[in-house]
């Protein structure tokens, strides 16, 4: 009988689905979590943007929404993302879902970026072809209690500065 209860047991543990949150803490998506202010350089100009970051879904994922201060001549912001965070429950890897009023494009792949927690940054690729790609890194600050954002484009190895920007806290 207790043979059984074992084995329905390893049973239940096994069909259990896996979780984000069973893996070892990192402690940076909850440093992510909050309103914040965006500054300073996108594509050689200054920008300031307003961002939230949000648990969502039980906390299996983290939504942040980006909107630029700055106004299109309709009268919307400039810019607007949607980007949505998640931890691989298995790899512990990152990925990130980024949608933007840029340009809409159903989901396609080169819109995901996966990255690995490295330290205190937490760094994506997004990979667009075997040649061109673009990386954001989220590094956070821990004395100031805020993070630096950086954007590269990468082209056949070569990368160059998109964006340099500060978030802080509102």
């Amino acid at each position: 009988m207790k043979i059984c209860a074992c084995a329905l047991m390893l049973v239940a543990l096994a069909a259990s689905p896996l979780r984000a949150q069973d893996l070892p803490p990192d402690s940076l998506f909850d440093r992510l979590v909050g309103r914040w202010v965006l500054t300073g350089t996108i594509a050689h100009q200054q920008t300031t943007h307003d961002v939230t970051f949000e648990w969502m879904l039980g906390r299996e994922y983290v939504q942040m929404h980006e909107v630029s201060r700055e106004r299109a001549p309709n009268g919307t912001p400039a810019y607007e993302a949607v980007v949505l965070f998640g931890r691989d429950p298995r790899s512990g890897e990152y990925a990130c879902l980024w949608m933007d009023n840029t340009g809409a494009a159903a989901f396609d792949p080169a819109g995901t970026g996966r990255g690995t927690v490295a330290g205190d940054s937490i760094p994506f690729l997004f990979r667009y072809d075997a040649r061109d790609s673009f990386h954001t890194t989220f590094v956070y600050d821990r004395p100031s209690d805020s993070w630096q954002w950086h954007m590269d484009n990468d082209s056949a190895g070569v990368r160059r500065p998109f964006a340099r920007v500060t978030l802080t806290r509102r």
